[in-house]
């Protein structure tokens, strides 16, 4: 991310859609997690991250315990929203400390790296395999957010596209079915004939206003006040 307007449309849609947040009254903390640019290659390639171990979350984790911390953030309304690596990130975020996230909004994220990583699965019924493949998936198993599904209890929005050629729709649909197995309240979103990247800027604009809404209706209506604070990965 950047520190204002992003020359990628698909962030600088997200850095309006925070300005709008900001402008209902909300309070917006967008961050730069590891894997993330401008910090260096080691910030770029942290060990033991993604479907090696999730260790980015930590990042997401200690924004949110920073925003407790302080005087004028509202600790039982705290959010979190962010789409595809952000989607994982704010689902990592729910699924193990709802305590701390109260409600969030998860855009095509990936939920089970088990069933996203090509490379890994390309040796599932394979006689040849890497020595630590079984230890490979375990890990990939654990680093993903429908494995601590169990401690889930936040209410969710989910958003996808159906043409969707980074993340399989299957993903969001695979996530709904478990929560309505566990009885956590969700919401969903489905885009219709559009991809990954919200090609259709109307989508774009229907996808965020949503997102706003949900919060809104989470958050704000409880006392008609505007608590929220967000954490937009």
């Amino acid at each position: 991310m950047l520190l204002g307007w992003h020359y990628s449309d698909y962030y600088s849609n997200a850095y309006a859609a925070n300005q709008y947040l900001a402008s209902l009254g909300f309070v917006v903390l967008s961050v730069n997690y590891r894997l993330g640019i401008g910090y260096g290659y080691d910030f770029h390639h942290p060990p033991h991250a993604g479907d090696r171990g999730a260790a980015e979350y930590k990042d997401i984790k200690a924004a949110g315990l920073w925003l407790k911390r302080q005087s004028f953030v509202d600790s039982d309304r705290i959010g979190i929203y962010g789409g595809s690596y952000g989607g994982y990130l704010t689902a990592m975020a729910l699924a193990h400390d709802s305590k701390l996230f109260k409600a969030g909004v998860d855009f095509h994220g990936v939920h089970d790296w088990t069933a996203q990583a090509a490379l890994i699965n390309a040796f599932r019924d394979k006689y040849q395999k890497a020595p630590d493949y079984d230890m490979a998936m375990k890990t990939a198993w654990r680093s993903s957010p429908v494995s601590a599904i169990s401690t889930w209890r936040s209410p969710v929005l989910i958003i996808q596209a159906d043409d969707d050629r980074n993340v399989s729709f299957n993903q969001s649909i695979d996530l709904v079915n478990r929560l309505e197995r566990k009885g956590v309240r969700y919401e969903t979103m489905a885009i219709v004939d559009d991809t990954h990247h919200w090609m259709k800027f109307t989508n774009a604009v229907t996808v965020y206003a949503a997102a706003a809404d949900y919060f809104v209706r989470q958050f704000m209506t409880r006392t008609g006040d505007a608590a929220l604070k967000g954490i937009s990965p």
